[in-house]
């Protein structure tokens, strides 16, 4: 399948990468505002084709995807513009600014019957799977509580800061903390109470999430665009505990019993770049005539874009126009 993507940023090179990977999708077609950064991408990536505006990327007939890949304040107006030509859309986390720009796009996608999945590639990765079986085995036990972190030292790219272009942490890195307590512990928490250190700017460098979930369960998640974090996933139990080695492509996953001791290992699968998966999801889903990825379903993409409307209700942040 040709994949068209829009923006031409760090993230659409890794998925130019992933696609020449790939013998069931190809990098076809890049699009970028700037003619001159399309081109040169293209090159760099053999990419047969390079437009300088999105409206023509979109129009290219032999397009069979469209990955977005700009900044999350864009995602709902290029995923708008991408389903109104006709193209099935995966689009990159965080999905869009607020749940109502998702209910918005999906309700079209819906209205055109188009595929439009979200690029929340954990989602997608043979290690969720992994992890899922290991957790059903019950070699831990009754789950009891989980801490989640995620953290990079990129308060310095710009978009981060600026609260015009959806920055701060929790939409970039915090998604991810979210995203694996749901895989693990799943949607009926209870309520949750969250604190935030602003940047000048006026978006979230550093925030912490504490989520209640009945059984006295508990969940703590913590992000950041200051620091690097060990970026561990734990899950702890009343058997023994799971350590998942970077929540953000899980690397491995170790099971310890009650005395500490390493009882089970497993390593990441050989993958590309991780993308693939994502990718592959979306041609299998568009060959079923689905128009969601069962991976990351369209109710899921609702719940996560919910969750933090609601957690930036409570630190009283709001983006431009919301």
């Amino acid at each position: 399948m040709n994949v068209g993507i829009i923006g031409a940023g760090k993230i659409a090179k890794k998925m130019a990468t992933t696609l020449n990977g790939m013998e069931s999708a190809s990098a076809y077609a890049i699009g970028s505002r700037s003619l001159e950064k399309a081109q040169a991408f293209a090159r760099e990536f053999g990419m047969p084709k390079a437009y300088g505006s999105y409206e023509e990327l979109v129009g290219d007939p032999d397009i069979g995807l469209i990955y977005v890949a700009t900044p999350h304040s864009h995602h709902a107006d290029v995923i708008k513009l991408a389903l109104e030509h006709n193209k099935p859309v995966l689009c990159e986390k965080a999905f869009t600014v607020n749940e109502k720009q998702a209910k918005d796009v999906l309700d079209l996608a819906k209205s055109k019957n188009l595929l439009l999945a979200e690029a929340i590639w954990t989602r997608y990765l043979p290690m969720r799977k992994m992890l899922d079986e290991v957790l059903s085995s019950g070699i831990i036990g009754e789950i009891k509580s989980l801490t989640a972190n995620l953290g990079y030292v990129i308060d310095s790219v710009p978009r981060l800061g600026d609260p015009k272009l959806a920055g701060g942490a929790l939409l970039d890195v915090g998604v991810y903390t979210i995203n694996f307590m749901l895989m693990v512990l799943g949607e009926h928490f209870e309520h949750f109470e969250s604190t935030a250190i602003m940047t000048d700017s006026g978006v979230d460098g550093h925030n912490s999430i504490t989520f209640s979930y009945p059984n006295h369960v508990m969940a703590i998640l913590h992000s950041t665009q200051h620091a690097l974090t060990d970026r561990r996933g734990m899950i702890f139990g009343t058997k023994g505990f799971i350590e998942v080695q970077n929540i953000n492509n899980p690397e491995a996953i170790r099971v310890y019993d009650l005395d500490y001791k390493l009882v089970k290992e497993l390593a990441q699968p050989a993958q590309i770049t991780g993308f693939e998966y994502q990718v592959q999801a979306c041609i299998d889903a568009i060959a079923a005539g689905s128009i969601e990825c069962p991976q990351m379903p369209h109710s899921e993409i609702l719940r996560v874009m919910h969750i933090m409307d609601d957690i930036r209700t409570q630190w009283g942040m709001k983006y431009p126009g919301e």
